[in-house]
């Protein structure tokens, strides 16, 4: 997700290009394009919202790994659980963390109305906290929530993530500000980035797709 931010966007890509990509990737189900309609009306901002290419990226990686049981940090009003749901199995399951009251209501009511909801439990609270409370192990991480506090979650999720299981990790470029951080969250994530380089637990491939996404293999 784009966190709204009053200094001007840096274009990391041509937007043409961005253009181009979005328009030769695959369409967004009729839930998720009503998702994203009901998100616009109800919030005067979406661009939260992961978007049509790493959504779809994220759909593909988890049909692509096999994934059953998914962690998400970070639910907005529930576009990228219900694009994971939806490649999942009929007995798989996305657990999604969310602290902001308005956007838990919201993507409540998403999950209720879609076809793969069901497959979607969301827990409210600080992920801080709630993260220490889970159960089992999971197969895919998606990242994307907390952006100050993405070290201290891949540190939490490494002992849950099953041997193989990726990390997916959302907005790692920060609109291209990691390269000279002058700000709080793109000094942490610069840090989250360099973290993750240095680890010998896992490997990974920073992908220039939208705003960076890093996906990391548990080794």
């Amino acid at each position: 997700m784009k966190k709204h931010r009053d200094k001007p966007i840096v274009q990391i890509t041509n937007p043409e290009i961005d253009k181009y990509s979005e328009v030769h990737t695959s369409p967004e189900s009729k839930d998720i394009q009503n998702l994203i309609n009901s998100s616009d009306e109800e919030l005067q901002y979406i661009d939260m919202l992961s978007g049509r290419v790493v959504g779809q990226l994220l759909k593909m990686l988890v049909k692509i790994s096999g994934a059953k049981r998914i962690l998400e940090i970070g639910t907005f009003t529930g576009y990228s659980a219900v694009m994971m749901a939806e490649a999942l199995p009929e007995d798989g399951e996305v657990i999604t963390l969310e602290m902001n009251l308005k956007y838990q209501k919201i993507a409540q009511n998403h999950f209720d109305k879609s076809k793969a909801g069901h497959k979607v439990k969301m827990i409210c609270g600080n992920a801080q906290n709630t993260i220490k409370e889970l159960n089992g192990t999971f197969d895919l991480v998606y990242l994307d929530g907390d952006k100050l506090r993405y070290s201290f979650y891949f540190e939490q999720v490494m002992p849950l993530l099953n041997s193989g299981g990726l990390i997916i990790a959302d907005n790692v470029l920060w609109d291209g500000t990691v390269l000279d951080p002058e700000d709080k969250k793109a000094e942490a994530i610069s840090e989250f980035n360099k973290l993750v380089a240095e680890d010998k637990r896992v490997e990974q491939v920073l992908l220039p797709v939208r705003d960076g996404v890093n996906v990391i293999r548990k080794i």
